[in-house]
């Protein structure tokens, strides 16, 4: 299926953006890595774990198997029946999984997404008025670059919304999510050019926040610009506490892979700093959390009750993480090796955490009934 048409923002419109205070780094593939420091945690934050009986909070004792052979799943996001969408990087299909039985289906396939690398149909998300407009966005890898495209699973030809985002074999982001005040948010990668993460000018390396049909939101920092935040390296997480605050991961290149506190127009430091580090008179913002990448390589994240919980590649485990009005606490880990390599997680409609495995994407040791998606429900 062709796209219909082209996006409707020019990079060379956007304006240099405030840089105001605030950094880190993070995000792109897997390398091999040096140990890095244990994650300090912060010493005002209350003893909260991923069990604890606060709203919200997940049960992580008893995984269910919601369904198995899946090609490569990356992107998720749920219907309003509960039903999910789930995107196959590499043949560019979408699945719909049965919130009740697991039963699967493939109900949409983008037909000029190139998958290469860490390329393809990558991030989904449901429109917040589907009820009424039926869409459903996808961030995807095309000929010769990263797009974003909305359409309706009734067979609808895909409109382009957002395009110009440059491609590479790594660090393509790839994660969107519409955010509590109904907008876009888009994490993309440096694309292996370091230099266009500190490029306000570029929608490398950066969180966007655009408007439904991809314009740059109002009220962004810089007027008539997506860029929403920057110096980013690689973002795959996207997420929202309680009280609306944005949090994102992001991958490390060698040493440290990071959670952040996404405020608007803070420069986040790559390449300048990888995990926490020297903020230049406060240009850079440190993160929350930091951990080896031979324990992270983090991709999706979500948050139910007071707690992130992120998926780990290369970790091959879920990091848990207390959030203490926009601090966190202690990390603690889930299931190591277990599954094997995890991409994505998010919080279904009825509150149960689900999670997918990544064991299909050409670096993971695929087990039987790979790739799967658990459930976890409520505690």
């Amino acid at each position: 299926m062709a796209a219909a048409s082209a996006g409707p923002w020019s990079r060379g419109c956007a304006a240099a953006l405030l840089v105001t205070a605030v950094a880190a780094c993070g995000g792109g593939s897997e390398p091999a890595s040096p140990a890095a420091p244990t994650p300090t945690p912060v010493t005002s934050a209350p003893e909260v774990t991923a069990t604890s009986t606060v709203e919200g909070a997940i049960d992580l004792s008893a995984p269910e198997t919601v369904t198995t052979g899946l090609e490569a799943p990356w992107g998720l996001a749920f219907l309003p029946g509960g039903d999910a969408l789930v995107a196959e990087r590499d043949s560019g299909k979408i699945v719909r999984v049965r919130a009740e039985g697991g039963g699967k289906q493939g109900v949409y396939a983008l037909d000029d997404v190139v998958a290469s690398g860490e390329g393809g149909l990558l991030g989904l998300a449901v429109s917040p008025e589907y009820a009424t407009d039926q869409m459903v966005y996808a961030y995807y890898t095309a000929a010769d670059e990263n797009r974003i495209v909305k359409f309706r699973l009734d067979g609808g030809k895909p409109e382009v919304v957002f395009d110009g985002i440059a491609k590479n074999t790594y660090h393509n982001g790839g994660r969107i999510a519409f955010g509590p005040d109904g907008l876009l948010y888009v994490g993309t990668g440096d694309a292996g050019d370091t230099s266009s993460s500190q490029d306000a000018d570029s929608v490398n390396g950066k969180i966007l926040r655009l408007t439904p049909d991809g314009d740059p939101a109002p009220g962004n920092p810089e007027n008539g610009s997506p860029v929403y935040s920057l110096g980013h390296r690689n973002v795959q997480g996207l997420a929202w506490d309680s009280e609306d605050r944005l949090y994102a991961s992001e991958f490390g290149q060698n040493e440290l892979d990071e959670l952040n506190r996404i405020e608007p127009g803070r420069n986040y430091g790559w390449p300048e700093v990888e995990g926490e580090g020297d903020t230049d008179g406060g240009k850079f913002t440190n993160p929350l959390q930091t951990w080896s990448t031979d324990d992270a390589s983090p991709s999706g994240i979500a948050i139910a009750g007071d707690t992130v919980h992120m998926a780990a590649l290369k970790g091959q485990r879920l990091w848990s993480i207390p959030l203490n009005d926009g601090d966190s606490g202690s990390p603690t880990a889930s299931f190591e090796n277990e599954y094997g390599r995890l991409r994505t997680v998010a919080v279904a409609p009825d509150g149960s955490l689900w999670l997918t495995t990544s064991n299909t994407d050409g670096r993971g040791e695929t087990r039987e009934g790979d790739d799967r998606i658990l459930r976890f429900p409520t505690s």
